[in-house]
């Protein structure tokens, strides 16, 4: 998956539309970018290892790849979001349930062993709550991609004083006698970009709404 992917979240329904058609390798390879991230970090999230994890995110894209013909965006049913979090969390604990079968075979820990149990480690959908999880991330997702659009329409001066002060937590001093701009610009660049993202973002969540 590439490192970065602007607009990434913005599912549209002519994107669902053209998954339909399975020769449209181009919208297949932009959906596995854009919600293959979601499902990944949900499932490192729950504490499968990273082999695992990228076996429930092919797994879950597979299923999609089965069931999106059958799909039907109905928002008294639910929207896309709901139907991909319900078949991630399901591929999710499936792996988990799969590790506890083999490991009926392994030999049981000594007792003076500290070795946590599997079942112990085996997590309750009360405990991890895939939902809230899920949420974090796609919000996530929705910053990167306004943060990415912004990036590509103003200056890299910008940007970069942006990311060193904002993203990196540079004191503004630091940023000044690097980037050798004043005090007075990395406030300046640090609003506007700020701006620019917010503004970018309540977009984002507004097609986003109108879409699932």
């Amino acid at each position: 998956m590439s490192a970065t992917a602007p607009n990434w979240l913005a599912t549209r329904t002519s994107l669902l539309a053209r998954l339909k058609d399975h020769r449209n390798a181009e919208s297949w390879e932009e959906f596995c970018d854009s919600y293959g991230r979601v499902v990944y970090a949900v499932a490192l999230k729950s504490g499968l290892n990273v082999a695992d994890v990228e076996d429930v995110v092919q797994e879950t894209l597979i299923a999609v790849a089965r069931h999106i013909e059958g799909f039907r965006y109905d928002p008294k049913k639910g929207s896309f979001k709901s139907w991909l979090l319900t078949m991630a969390r399901s591929r999710i604990v499936d792996r988990f349930r799969r590790k506890e079968r083999e490991r009926r075979f392994e030999a049981a820990p000594n007792e003076n062993s500290t070795e946590t149990s599997f079942l112990s480690r085996l997590p309750d959908e009360n405990v991890l709550n895939f939902g809230e999880v899920f949420d974090v991330e796609w919000e996530r997702g929705i910053y990167e991609a306004a943060r990415e659009k912004v990036r590509a329409r103003i200056s890299p001066q910008q940007f970069q004083i942006f990311d060193l002060h904002v993203s990196r937590e540079w004191p503004v001093e630091k940023v000044a006698a690097t980037l050798g701009v004043s005090a007075n610009q990395v406030y300046l660049a640090k609003h506007r970009v700020s701006e620019a993202i917010r503004d970018e973002v309540l977009q984002l969540e507004c097609q986003l709404r109108q879409s699932q």
